[in-house]
C-alpha cells in the first residue's frame, strides 16, 4: 500500500509542436495490458505520439516494457481494484488512502495538460477502463478517446432482446436504454471526445443511438494470443481416427491474484477429481482415447509449490515426461493412472488453444478462452474477484459459452452434456467469436486514434 514514485524509466525524446503528446489513463491490471497493446500498435505508426501514462489502480508495471514514463504517484490498494464488487473492499481502500491518491492523480493530470499547453504541444488523453479514467479525461480540458472495457450490452441483453433477471434492482442497469448511463453517455458525447471504442458490436450499435463517436473495431483482449504451434488444420482421410486417438485436454484457469487464486485452485482440483471419477464410461461419451490431460495455466506471480502440494495430497505423482508439446521447458508434469496434470507459467497461449473446454474461476482468462470459440465451465468462488455476483455477471456477458455451476462436483455432469450435444458446441463456437471479436483490434484502434486525435 505504499506510494510509489513515477517509474524510473527514460523519458521520450523532446517533441516538436507537430508531434502529439498522449497521456494514457487506465484503472486496473487488465486495463493496463489492453492499453499496452494499443500503445505498441501506435508506436509502429508513422509519426507516433510521445506517450505518458498514469495508472489509476495499481503500480502500472506493465508500462515499463514500453519505457513509458508515469507522470504521478501510484499505489496498490487493498482491493486490488475490485471495489465495485464488494462495499467492504471500497471501505478498505478508503482507509488505505484512496481519496488522497485520487486527488493527487487529478492534480498530476492537470499539471501534465498545463505543461503541454505551455510548451505549445498538441495533447490528448486515452482513457482505458470505466467512468473513472473517462471523468479524468473529460475534466482535463484536452481532446480524448475512450476504450470501454468494463461495460457491455451483453450484461443486460443479447441480439434477441433484454435478458430475464430475477434481481429486482437489475432494471437500474438498463433504465435509460443502455448499459451506459446518461452521465456516461454525456461524457462520451462531448466535443473533446473524439472516439469511443466499445468492447463488442452490440454495445457499439446501442451507443450509436446517441451522438457518440463509437467505432466497432474489436476487443484488444483477443490480441497477442497466438500459440507456439501452427493452428492451421489440414483434413485427411484418417481425420476421424486421429480425433478418436487424441487425448481430451482440459484447461484450468484459477485466476492470477493471491490468495484468492490458491482458494480457487482447491475448488478446481475437487472438480478435476469428480471429473476423473465420472470417466469410467468416457470412451462412449467423448469419443476419444482414454487419456485426459489437465493443463493448469498458472500466473507467474503465483507459487507453484503451493499448488503442487494439493496435487500430491490427491494422489498425483511427479514425472519428467510431457505428454504433449508445450512452449515451457520448466512445466511440471504429474500422472495418475491414464490422466496427466501439467502446470505451466510460461505457455498461457498454448493452454488456451489446446483446451477442449476450461474449468474457470478467472476474469480475463475466461473471456479469452471463450473468445476462441470454446466452452468454459465456471464455479462460483468466494472472491474478492470471482465471487457469485461476478460469476453470474460474467455468465450474462459470455452467454451460452459460459456454463455456471455452484458446486465443483457438478462440473462432470455439464461436461458430459456438452459432448453429447455437438449442435450446442457449434453455437458456443459462433457465440464466442461474436462476443469477443476477431484479433487485430489494437492495430485497428491505433490507426483510428492517429486520424481522430
Amino acid at each position: 500500500m505504499n506510494d510509489v514514485s513515477p517509474l524510473s524509466v527514460a523519458s521520450p525524446a523532446p517533441s516538436s509542436s507537430s508531434r502529439l503528446q498522449l497521456l494514457v489513463l487506465s484503472n486496473g491490471h487488465g486495463e493496463d495490458v489492453i492499453a499496452i497493446r494499443i500503445l505498441q500498435a501506435l508506436q509502429q505508426q508513422s509519426n507516433p505520439p510521445d506517450i505518458f501514462a498514469l495508472p489509476l489502480v495499481g503500480e502500472g508495471h506493465a508500462y515499463q516494457q514500453l519505457n513509458v514514463p508515469v507522470i504521478g504517484s501510484v499505489r496498490t490498494l487493498p482491493s486490488g481494484g475490485f471495489i465495485y464488487m464488494d462495499g467492504r473492499q471500497l471501505a478498505k481502500d478508503v482507509r488505505g488512502g484512496l481519496l488522497q491518491l485520487t486527488l493527487s492523480q487529478i492534480k498530476a493530470v492537470r499539471r501534465w495538460v498545463k505543461s503541454q499547453k505551455k510548451q505549445g504541444n498538441r495533447k490528448a488523453i486515452l482513457a482505458v477502463g470505466d467512468i473513472v479514467p473517462l471523468l479524468f479525461a473529460k475534466f482535463s480540458g484536452a481532446n480524448y478517446a475512450f476504450v470501454g472495457t468494463a461495460k457491455s450490452e451483453y450484461y443486460v441483453r443479447d441480439e434477441s432482446g433484454l435478458l430475464p433477471r430475477k434481481n429486482k434492482g437489475a432494471k437500474w442497469e438498463n433504465f435509460s436504454g443502455s448499459i451506459y448511463h446518461p452521465w456516461e453517455r454525456w461524457l462520451m458525447s462531448r466535443r473533446h471526445c473524439r472516439a469511443v471504442f466499445p468492447r463488442d458490436s452490440l454495445t457499439t450499435e446501442i451507443l450509436k443511438k446517441w451522438p457518440i463517436p463509437a467505432f466497432n473495431l474489436g476487443n484488444p483482449m483477443m490480441d497477442g494470443l497466438s500459440p507456439s504451434f501452427p493452428t492451421q488444420r489440414f483434413y485427411s482421410g484418417d481425420i476421424q481416427q486421429q480425433e478418436i486417438a487424441r487425448p481430451l485436454i482440459v484447461t484450468l484457469l484459477p485466476g492470477s491474484r493471491a490468495p484468492e487464486a490458491y482458494n480457487n485452485w482447491e475448488t478446481i482440483t475437487v472438480a478435476v477429481s469428480a471429473l476423473l471419477a465420472s470417466f469410467r464410461e468416457r470412451d462412449s461419451v467423448f469419443n476419444t482415447s482414454g487419456t485426459i490431460i489437465f493443463l493448469g495455466a498458472i500466473a507467474p506471480s503465483l507459487d507453484c509449490n503451493t499448488l503442487t502440494k494439493t496435487l500430491t495430497i490427491q494422489g498425483w505423482r511427479s514425472q519428467s515426461e510431457l505428454p504433449i508439446q508445450l512452449s515451457d521447458p520448466n512445466a511440471l508434469t504429474f500422472k495418475q493412472k491414464n490422466a496427466y496434470f501439467i502446470l505451466t507459467q510460461q505457455a498461457y497461449n498454448d493452454c488456451l488453444h489446446l483446451g477442449d473446454f476450461a474449468i474457470a474461476m478467472a476474469g480475463t482468462a475466461t473471456e479469452q478462452f471463450v473468445g476462441l470459440g470454446k466452452p468454459a465451465i465456471a464455479i462460483s468462488g468466494q472472491g474478492p474477484q470471482y465471487n457469485p455476483g461476478f460469476a453470474e455477471a460474467q455468465s450474462r456477458l459470455l452467454g451460452p459459452s459460459l456454463i455456471l455451476v455452484d458446486q465443483p462436483s457438478k462440473v462432470a455432469k455439464e461436461v458430459q452434456s456438452l459432448f453429447q450435444n455437438p449442435d450446442r458446441l457449434q453455437i458456443i463456437a459462433d457465440n464466442g467469436l461474436l462476443r469477443m471479436g476477431q484479433p487485430g483490434a489494437a492495430q485497428r484502434i491505433a490507426e483510428c486514434l492517429q486520424s481522430r486525435l
